[in-house]
């Protein structure tokens, strides 16, 4: 693997924060990008021991800006500022300094007018001991191409003058990526790398607010490198990111992700092109939820296993030496744990009553934990009382934990190990649902793309496209993460808006985890039904959404009857169709949904989701009566 490298402007928090947090991720070095130097209370200098006692490397110094191609006398004074610049990277101890593409209308064109000037700069970084790399900037006013961007390299023809290739400059603007490999490596003296969402707007707009890690966009980021790697280029791929949700985030959590990308971008590139390269387990393909775990005290954990049992679940397990009993239906394990010390409790005492881990069944549990550890996730371990089953476990979202079963072998979950069975218990129950649909996690807003990096570099699931959700207090991002089979399926949710559903559940409960499971059923009608005679009660949906279905859809009045007598909501793509019914929030936390699914349809019902989130907005709302007015 090339030598990992990332630009500081990348990350939020001031220079010294930013190096230790680098550091601390595991970067080899590091792109000094200029207004965090300008703006560090301390000479190069000492900036360059910082960086030498954290064990880095300066790779870069940047960005000199708007040099070729001008006319006297700014063609003196940039030359001028070059030097001023050269001496500077001296005492940093920085030996390459990025030279971006001219941007200035007063800019003079010409290939060979900026190969001349680039070969006079070749001659003063000389004296200074110095390289500089020459970019071309997808939006520069001459040079925009970094094939135009190697042929002033090549035609300045100095050892001191390189070309510096970087991912969103080339693939922003579609160019082809063929023509690099013809590119002779030692002339690349770095590589950028970037990823990006796909969006229809400027380029200048899209570079400077939407950039992200590898892996958390759409660009074929991993092509590119490919590319490159033609070229025979050795040096650090580092990574220069501009994206307003990073300078709102978590300095050591971001620095971390930048690394995650790398790694496992350099393993996507080596399937691809040189299996004997790879270094680590595939993505774990993921064949199912194992079981769910809530964490809560004893009262609430009365109500929660009142609400499973109208659910239909039945209580099929004590633990053996813990306060945990097992709920279980159709393919669906409910763990409920009000132990007062470990873990669970807490995860509770932090987080209020909810979800504290998920169990994942994997294809191979070793290899699966292998690859967390080479991406750097944590794991987690915890005292196994005698004859307990030891489970792999990984910290996920909110500090919760995911652990790992296998469906066969000595990796395969044995619940009797652990869970002493009720006498006279013959499950003969008819299930009223079959298995988990899907699992909703609520998270801040700057968390969602690490998560998304997380889930995606880990496990075999695919995204489906991101979308915009209207809560009546704002909107809600929402990305639905699937695996092949349809058996797995994750949607992240976050918001900017401080009032939304998604952003209060985060905020009043202090932190992201999962705020709603989807169970399916092979008939929700007769599922509501049964759950209605146990006493359980529905989300209240209005009027007017069936009127609406009605006008939309052609669908028979007795059906139309039956979704609004059970309150279920509808949708259709095709001939595919989705139906939905919600619980009530249970302690102002979490909430179940139950869904059946028909005609192989694959989506999450999104057009209801405003529907829904209305009606949870008028439960959480206190009812108030008004006064009558006073007669004076």
């Amino acid at each position: 693997m090339n030598p990992t490298s990332i630009a500081t402007v990348s990350i939020s928090g001031d220079l010294a924060e930013k190096l230790a947090a680098i550091a601390a991720a595991g970067f080899e070095g590091i792109e000094v990008f200029e207004n965090d130097f300008l703006t560090f209370d301390g000479g190069p200098r000492e900036v360059g021991q910082m960086v030498a006692d954290l064990g880095l490397k300066i790779y870069a110094f940047q960005p000199f800006r708007d040099f070729e191609g001008m006319p006297e006398p700014l063609r003196a004074r940039t030359f001028a500022r070059a030097g001023r610049k050269f001496e500077v990277m001296n005492e940093l101890g920085a030996e390459l300094m990025l030279i971006c593409s001219n941007v200035s209308p007063q800019a003079l064109g010409g290939i060979d007018r900026a190969a001349a000037d680039l070969a006079e700069l070749g001659e003063l970084a000389g004296k200074h001991g110095v390289r500089v790399g020459y970019e071309a900037l997808a939006w520069g006013r001459h040079v925009n191409d970094y094939r135009d961007a190697w042929e002033i390299v090549r035609r300045a023809n100095h050892g001191r003058i390189g070309l510096i290739l970087d991912s969103f400059h080339t693939l922003a603007r579609r160019s082809p990526l063929e023509p690099i490999a013809a590119i002779p490596g030692d002339r690349i003296f770095l590589v950028q790398l970037a990823d990006a969402p796909k969006l229809d707007m400027d380029v200048l707009s899209w570079s400077r607010h939407f950039r992200n890690f590898p892996g958390q966009g759409d660009l074929p980021v991993a092509d590119f490198v490919k590319a490159v790697e033609a070229t025979g280029y050795a040096g650090p791929l580092s990574l220069e990111i501009f994206n307003d949700q990073f300078r709102a985030g978590s300095t050591r959590r971001l620095a971390t992700d930048g690394l995650r990308s790398l790694i496992q971008l350099a393993d996507r590139v080596a399937r691809q092109d040189t299996p004997a390269r790879v270094q680590m387990p595939d993505r774990s393909p993921c064949i199912g939820v194992e079981f769910i775990e809530f964490a809560l005290d004893e009262e609430p954990a009365h109500e929660l296993a009142a609400l499973f049992a109208a659910l239909g679940f039945r209580q099929t397990g004590t633990h053996r030496s813990k306060a945990v009993t097992r709920w279980s239906q159709g393919g669906i394990n409910l763990i409920i744990n009000t132990e007062k010390d470990g873990f669970a409790q807490s995860h509770a005492i932090m987080h209020g009553p909810g979800v504290c881990a998920l169990a994942l069944r994997v294809a191979d549990v070793e290899a699966t934990m292998a690859r967390a550890r080479a991406l750097k996730v944590q794991t987690f371990e915890q005292r196994v009382g005698r004859g307990e089953m030891e489970i792999p476990a990984i910290r996920g979202v909110g500090g919760s934990l995911i652990y790992f079963t296998e469906p066969t072998g000595d990796r395969a979950h044995s619940w009797e190990n652990d869970f002493v069975a009720p006498s006279g218990d013959t499950g003969s129950t008819p299930a009223l649902l079959a298995g988990v649909d899907h699992i909703s996690q609520s998270m801040d807003y700057d968390e969602m793309l690490s998560w998304l990096l997380f889930y995606t570099s880990l496990f075999a699931l695919e995204r489906i496209p991101q979308l915009a959700i209207a809560d009546p207090a704002g909107l809600v991002e929402s990305r639905p993460l699937v695996n092949a089979e349809g058996s797995l399926r994750f949607v992240l949710n976050g918001s900017q808006a401080t009032r939304t559903l998604s952003s209060r559940f985060v905020s009043e409960h202090f932190g992201s985890g999962v705020q709603h499971i989807a169970f399916s059923a092979p008939d929700i009608f007769a599922a509501v039904t049964a759950m209605r005679e146990a006493g359980l009660s529905f989300l209240d949906i209005p009027e007017n959404y069936y009127d609406d279905v009605e006008a939309r859809y052609d669908l028979e009045p007795d059906f139309i009857e039956r979704l609004r007598e059970h309150h279920i909501l509808y949708d259709r793509d095709g001939e595919a169709e989705f139906l939905q019914v919600y619980t009530h929030v249970f302690a102002q936390r979490f909430f179940f949904e139950i869904t059946e699914r028909r005609g192989g349809y694959s989506g999450f019902g999104a057009v209801n989701a405003p529907v829904r989130l209305a009606a949870q907005a008028r439960e959480a709302r206190p009812v108030t009566v008004p006064r009558p007015l006073r007669e004076d």
